[in-house]
């Protein structure tokens, strides 16, 4: 009987352990931001529109930044609910390099991004149509 308790009792943690190990592997998958999102940069000089599209590769992230200073390609990553890319634009005064960190919440991002030339906020709406003024 002491053997079938222990037998019982083991492969009870064992399914207790997979379930939880399961749980933790999924908190760490990446957050998926495929697609296009129309972003807002908050600077010294003001505000600043933006459409940031995203091609994603688990936790890769690469694809276009578009605005008002063209498009610029971008190269980051995922992690979790995490992301970060550095956008580089060519100017006639040399490469601009601006990396951006964010926070995923469903179809919203928000964060900082850091330059050179200056430090701001910004967030971003997954799929929303473009407003002409």
């Amino acid at each position: 009987m002491k053997v079938r308790n222990y037998l019982l009792a083991v492969a009870l943690a064992s399914g207790l352990l997979m379930v939880s190990g399961a749980r933790l592997s999924a908190a760490d998958e990446p957050s998926s931001v495929g697609g296009s999102w129309q972003m807002t940069v908050e600077t010294p000089r003001g505000s600043m529109n933006q459409t940031l599209t995203f091609q994603q590769d688990g936790g890769a992230l690469k694809g276009t930044i578009s605005g008002t200073r063209g498009d610029a390609p971008l190269e980051g990553k995922v992690d979790g609910n995490k992301v970060s890319f550095t956008v580089k634009r060519e100017t006639p005064n040399g490469t601009f390099t601006l990396e951006y960190t964010g926070t995923v919440d469903g179809d919203s991002i928000s964060g900082t991004v850091h330059s050179e030339r200056f430090d701001g906020k910004w967030t971003a709406k997954r799929g929303v149509a473009k407003t002409e003024k």
